[in-house]
């Protein structure tokens, strides 16, 4: 799918690769753009008119339902919002545990559903989950978080084929580390959210189901296609 004239909505807008995928989707000519995220605040930066602000927390299912009501001539939905606690899984509460999981993969779900109607009903739809090149092998550290993403991998794989016959393009992005506050405590080579966001863009206007966004996530995948036990070892060194 192009983005140049359509709606697009993006969670997690209020920084960091959310950010920049709305500043993307107004370069590449996109007709709206809803920005959502948590914090209202964060979404007054833009001065575009095309730009819609909505708070949306996607743990919430009455938020998530207003804004596929507020949204409902979305033709691109881009699940970006997320969340990354560190620490061990021996030692993690199970709340921590389950707001990793009800983030990034409960809430994907949820919009993603709340959303299927009306994408359903566009001449041209697309989803695009952003996953994490953690999704390919746990983390020590990010064990909670790296579960959810590989979750969440596998329901976009689901909802690939599941979709397919209704018209509607499933992709799942793999970012590596990027220069956002989630990734502050990665010690590795980063690239910048701007450049990811165009990235993705692109590959979602070129039809490309599987999207690595970087270069430290084409490393890894091209790694992940080769030798999937060879990635565990190397994201086992993560800092």
């Amino acid at each position: 799918m192009d983005p140049r004239d359509k709606n697009i909505l993006i969670t997690g807008a209020g920084r960091g690769i959310g950010r920049a995928l709305v500043t993307a989707a107004l370069d590449r000519g996109a007709r709206k753009v809803y920005a959502a995220a948590r914090n209202p605040q964060e979404l007054r930066q833009w001065r575009d008119p095309r730009v819609v602000p909505l708070a949306v927390d996607i743990t919430d299912d009455a938020m998530v339902q207003a804004a596929a009501v507020d949204a409902n001539d979305t033709d691109l939905l881009i699940n970006n919002a997320g969340v990354l606690t560190s620490g061990s899984l021996l030692s993690l509460s199970d709340a921590d545990l389950r707001r990793d999981m009800d983030t990034n993969f409960f809430g994907t779900l949820r919009v993603i559903r709340a959303f299927l109607p009306a994408l359903a009903g566009r001449p041209e739809a697309a989803i695009a989950n952003v996953v994490s090149i953690s999704a390919f092998a746990g983390e020590p550290v990010r064990g909670a978080y790296s579960a959810s993403k590989a979750a969440l991998f596998s329901a976009t794989q689901s909802l690939r084929a599941e979709l397919r016959p209704r018209r509607i393009s499933v992709h799942a992005v793999f970012p590596g580390p990027v220069e956002t506050e989630m990734a502050r405590g990665v010690d590795a080579r980063k690239t910048a959210p701007d450049v990811v966001a165009r990235n993705i863009l692109a590959g979602i206007a070129a039809g490309i189901d599987d999207i690595l966004p970087d270069d430290g996530a084409l490393s890894i995948g091209a790694l992940w296609r080769r030798d999937p036990r060879a990635v565990e070892a190397v994201l086992s060194r993560s800092p």
